[in-house]
């Protein structure tokens, strides 16, 4: 009976440590997409989709046709060459069709288009192909840390000190030697290893910790990203069924226990930026169907959480990893470790650390970094790449270590998290006195967007921010991420455009509000739709 009973404890445990979303169920969120049948609104339904009345509908009409006016003038070469390179750019046709919901996506991309292509940047700035200059929101996926014009400098001063070697692999230039010590000193941590992304230095992450704990379970929590690789991107974008990954719920009770507990899990990984949004997906435009999307960082809590993982992890000897791809240096000199105060097995840096170019970095205990047995001396742990330590990188690299402890860089970081909590609330307080249904929450430099009334435009709000001249990643207002060198000039400017911005959407009806109209509503609606469509209803 023992023998019966106790993996079906463990599968109830595991069971309930996970969270309760369709996110948090990744075999079950696999299945729910393939469901989802492709459909398009036309014109009529394209203006209302939430039963407005008709001069609703014209209002929206009117203000669609100027928008896409302004957006298709005023970009013409940069949109003409994004039409052009679509064909042959495959992940131009996939942002162009997903930065809305579906339904919508079809008739939008017939009528307005977006330029894919720049031509130069400078301080907070970005210049598209017809010289319109916007103010950068993008971040660059968390790359720009501390502004274009220092990744610039990086990169020529790097190349230069490499100069004389060239690209010449396999071998490696001094400034790896210095690079290495430096992390070392950064992280805490006894050894490096250099890749040429972030997703590539967290596969090795795991590989080494499946390797050196001889167990083979992942611990991943609801919602975070570490990369689009097999084992820790489960469920949709990913054609592989989940495999030894458990996705759990973050900040939970249930969790811990598994981890304490579970002999069969080798790593548990962590990426920090969920403290924004714990358990939930990243927030993109392509999946704002009503208001339902919240944000609310807690840094006493999450803190809290990472030390209770961190003993439960000890306790049972796993392999704590921090992925701090994306947040690495932009909370704190020290990243993540150094802000929250807690201490990982192994860490993974990338983006901003290579000075502007692209890298991948490993630091970790020297018990969990080695890649071979000298007791088994065929029993290896391969990870070996054409690029890794390219000395263009490399030397971009120690450029960025060098300046990140010169006193005008470390000043950035003074009241870092005061300074952009009072700019997310100030923003909040224009929005609220000018009436308007937009709200921010932050993490530091990291921002999204919410709203404050049920609505099935909200997605809306990204193309008005960028005739507006803000620009804006592909997610549209899902993130928000500025540069540590923005000013208190360049801030009101920012919230002078959000403001005139949302106004404008506003005034074009956008944001009616009916009385039965719900965020409930609202998904009991497309619930229907998908029906119908699914079976031809």
């Amino acid at each position: 009976m023992a023998a019966v009973w106790r993996p079906m404890r463990r599968r109830i445990e595991l069971s309930r440590a996970k969270h309760r979303s369709l996110t948090g169920h990744s075999r079950m969120a696999k299945r729910f997409a393939a469901q989802v049948p492709g459909y398009s609104y036309d014109e009529r339904i394209f203006f209302d989709s939430d039963g407005a009345p008709s001069e609703v509908k014209a209002t929206r009409r009117r203000g669609f046709e100027q928008l896409c006016l302004t957006l298709n003038t005023r970009h013409a070469k940069s949109i003409a060459q994004t039409k052009q390179s679509r064909e042959p750019i495959s992940d131009l046709q996939f942002t162009a069709a997903y930065r809305v919901p579906f339904q919508f996506s079809n008739y939008l991309r017939e009528n307005l288009s977006l330029g894919g292509f720049v031509d130069s940047s400078e301080g907070v700035t970005v210049t598209d192909l017809d010289g319109e200059r916007f103010i950068d929101l993008t971040g660059c996926y968390g790359v720009n840390v501390f502004g274009h014009d220092f990744y610039k400098s990086c990169i020529a001063e790097g190349s230069e000190r490499v100069a004389k070697l060239g690209g010449f692999l396999g071998s490696y230039h001094p400034c790896v030697a210095s690079n290495a010590e430096e992390l070392r000193r950064i992280s805490g941590l006894e050894e490096v290893s250099f890749h040429m992304s972030g997703t590539e230095a967290v596969m090795q992450a795991v590989r080494l910790a499946r390797y050196h704990t001889r167990r083979k379970k992942i611990v991943r929590f609801c919602g975070a990203y570490h990369g689009w690789w097999d084992d820790v991107q489960p469920g949709p974008g990913n054609p592989m069924p989940p495999g030894k990954v458990f996705t759990l719920a973050e900040m939970g009770e249930k969790t811990l226990h598994v981890i304490r507990t579970r002999k069969d899990v080798a790593c548990v990984l962590v990426n920090p930026l969920q403290a924004l949004h714990p358990n939930k997906a990243a927030p993109g435009d392509g999946s704002l169907l009503d208001s339902g999307r919240s944000a609310k960082y807690d840094r006493e809590a999450y803190t809290a959480w990472l030390r209770k993982l961190r003993e439960a992890c000890t306790a049972n000897g796993v392999v704590l990893i921090f992925d701090e791809v994306f947040l690495g240096f932009r909370l704190a000199p020290g990243g993540a470790q150094e802000y929250f105060g807690v201490k990982a097995d192994m860490v993974t840096y990338g983006k901003t650390l290579g000075g502007g170019l692209p890298v991948g970095v490993l630091c970790g205990k020297r018990e969990f970094m080695k890649r071979f047995r000298e007791e088994r001396p065929a029993d290896i742990c391969f990870a070996r790449g054409t690029f890794n330590s390219h000395p263009y990188v490399m030397g971009a690299m120690q450029v960025f270590l060098e300046r990140l402890k010169t006193k005008p860089i470390q000043t950035m970081y003074a009241d870092l998290d005061a300074t952009w909590n009072r700019r997310a609330q100030d923003l909040n307080q224009l929005l609220s006195d000018a009436g308007l249904p937009v709200r921010v929450a932050n993490m530091s430099t990291v921002w999204t967007v919410s709203f404050t009334q049920p609505s099935r435009y909200n997605w809306m709000l990204q193309f008005y921010l960028r005739a507006e001249r803000l620009a804006l990643s592909w997610v549209g207002t899902g993130r928000l991420i500025f540069s540590l060198n923005f000013t208190e000039k360049d801030i009101s400017q920012v919230f002078e455009r959000f403001i005139q911005a949302s106004e404008k959407m506003k005034k074009d009806g956008w944001w009616w509000q009916g009385p039965e109209l719900s965020n409930k509503a609202i998904k009991r609606a497309i619930l229907r739709e998908i029906v119908r469509h699914r079976f031809g209803l």
